[in-house]
């Protein structure tokens, strides 16, 4: 039998998601299966082809909805979790208590832990950390921007990795590791420590590059990466160069996307006003109130620049 586990790609929760779920069904449904995986990331033309659901069992954490009729299970924790008003309403209509949602959740990782232990009595005491560490990563509950940038603790220097490496197979490594292994024993791998250490030095030049290309005005960050080349980068870089600001707005290139990220200051005094996920699904993106991003073609630089600039002024009021 085989399990097949699609996850979002390059994002810490997204691994420790599958991580969790695969500990879970092997322990519990599929303890003979053979567990493979794909990362899966936003796109402008995002769909769900039908080669992705090659297993026996096929399971989708902290990604969007699929209505195909091969996925198994599910477990989403995003405002924006569907890709239509006609995927809402297959979830809605086609209720199964193995697909679950619920946007309150700060990580899936969390989402995923206490509902298999509320509906099925599963635990995993030992990766707690895990757990723990899924929810301080993606609710950005670091204590400061200094801490969240220098990246003392294992699991932000996993972070690194898991989000700056190219190609799938260090992140499926980690998955496989992070399944019975604590994040100071992963980071201390050999390879994963080497791709660290490149990545680190790539990390600090980013700050370099954020620092000349940003500007703040009336509270909203801004830069454009699209001539520096720079794929993805520390979402807590901006914060820690302009620590008065409260939202950010930024434009960037990859292999796949043209891509407009808007994010928030998790330490900013004043209540933030806008929910960014609603206002990044006007565009055709999503994401939660605090943090959202919308995926253009590739090439569709002026396109997502305009969006950017609407956004910014948005942002400003």
């Amino acid at each position: 039998m085989k399990v097949r586990v699609l996850y979002h790609d390059h994002c810490f929760d997204g691994a420790a998601s599958a991580a969790y779920i695969s500990r879970f069904l092997r322990s519990e449904f599929y303890p003979g299966a053979e567990f493979a995986y794909t990362g899966l990331a936003h796109r402008a033309d995002q769909l769900f082809e039908d080669s992705l659901f090659d297993g026996d069992v096929n399971a989708i954490v902290d990604f969007k909805y699929a209505t195909h009729p091969k996925v198994t299970w599910w477990f989403d924790h995003h405002q924006s979790a569907f890709l239509s008003v006609a995927d809402a309403e297959h979830f809605r209509q086609n209720g199964s208590p193995r697909k679950l949602l619920d946007p309150s959740y700060r990580s899936c990782t969390k989402f995923i832990a206490t509902m298999v232990e509320r509906d099925y009595g599963f635990t995993a005491p030992d990766l707690e950390e895990l757990v723990t560490w899924a929810d301080i990563v993606d609710g950005a509950l670091y204590a400061d921007a200094k801490s969240a940038v220098e990246m003392e603790a294992p699991a932000m220097k996993l972070t690194l990795v898991i989000e700056g490496s190219q190609g799938p197979k260090l992140v499926k490594r980690i998955i496989c590791l992070m399944q019975h292994k604590t994040l100071a024993e992963i980071i201390a791998e050999p390879d994963i420590q080497a791709e660290y250490k490149r990545l680190h030095g790539t990390h600090l030049r980013n700050i370099e590059v954020i620092r000349e290309a940003g500007t703040c005005e009336r509270g909203v960050i801004y830069f454009d990466l699209v001539k520096y080349g720079i794929e993805g980068y520390n979402k807590f870089i901006p914060y820690y160069l302009f620590p008065e600001s409260a939202y950010t707005v930024s434009v960037s290139t990859s292999t796949f996307r043209t891509k407009v990220s808007v994010g928030s200051n998790p330490w900013v005094r004043e209540p933030l006003k806008h929910n960014l996920a609603t206002i990044c699904e006007r565009y055709g993106g999503g994401g939660h109130p605090k943090v959202g991003a919308i995926s253009f073609p590739i090439g569709a630089v002026e396109e997502a620049r305009k969006a950017a600039a609407e956004i910014r002024e948005e942002l400003k009021s």
